[in-house]
């Protein structure tokens, strides 16, 4: 028998038209949450995944914006509001994959992957939290990446953000603790998603230089497990923490 734990409570994912973004996004609803899905332009595949959503009785809608920009993540948050009357869940996915060794890295793309993985988590969890206060029982969950504690060659940007990721986790449920409010970090490693081949995108190094002890790839979708167990009433308790979901492939 399975039971909804989020019931009632409202969720927005940021990049969650595709891969582990999607998963969360349909996990939490089949948890019984409205579900904000977010993408920065590919809207056919945000639509995709609010149809799967009302195609299982929930409630989902989508909206578009650059969240690593303020005016971005506020009209993100306006959305949420103005669709759902109020907000439980945020859930900071939003990323994007370069490869790029050091002496071609310019300082137009470093700052790029800053701002779409680390200021948008910033950005996002500011503009939520007068909503997030309300909330009986809210959660900030951060998307990290493996390779940003492993080390993984031509990635120094992605790895740098990444990493941000976990002191921002830190540093905000040092801030948000009072307010019952939990943040956690879910990172995963070597999950089975597509990638594209082109601008710089493509299988990363550390995928071909580790083994997972489970000896496969991860699914999104277990990573879409973790995050709504963490978004529910029996991980009240835990804040702050780093979780690894990696199959062995990196022990923490």
């Amino acid at each position: 028998m399975t039971t909804q734990s989020l019931i009632g409570r409202v969720a927005i994912v940021t990049g969650s038209a595709k891969n582990i973004g999607r998963e969360i996004a349909l996990e939490l609803a089949r948890e019984g949450a409205s579900v904000l899905i977010n993408a920065r332009s590919s809207l056919q595949e945000a639509q995709d995944v609010a149809r799967a959503v009302q195609a299982a009785g929930g409630r989902a809608f989508v909206h578009l914006a650059d969240v690593s920009q303020p005016e971005g993540a506020a009209s993100l948050l306006n959305a949420a509001i103005g669709q759902f009357g109020r907000l439980d869940i945020l859930v900071n996915n939003a990323a994007v994959r370069r490869h790029s060794p050091l002496e071609s890295l310019e300082l137009a793309e470093w700052r790029e992957v800053m701002a779409c993985i680390l200021d948008s988590a910033y950005l996002c969890s500011k503009a939520a939290l007068p909503y997030l206060r309300q909330s009986d029982m809210a959660t900030v969950i951060n998307i990290g990446g493996m390779s940003a504690h492993t080390g993984s060659k031509e990635r120094a940007h992605v790895l740098a953000a990444k990493a941000g990721l976990v002191g921002l986790t830190k540093g905000l449920a040092h801030d948000l603790g009072p307010d019952g409010i939990t943040v956690n970090c879910v990172v995963p490693g070597l999950i089975d998603t597509v990638r594209g081949e082109s601008a710089g995108v493509g299988k990363p190094e550390h995928h071909s230089k580790n083994t997972t002890l489970v000896g496969r790839k991860g699914d999104p979708l277990e990573i879409a497990y973790l995050v709504a167990f963490l978004c529910g009433p029996k991980a009240r308790y835990l804040t702050g923490q780093t979780l690894h979901a990696n199959g062995g492939a990196y022990l923490n």
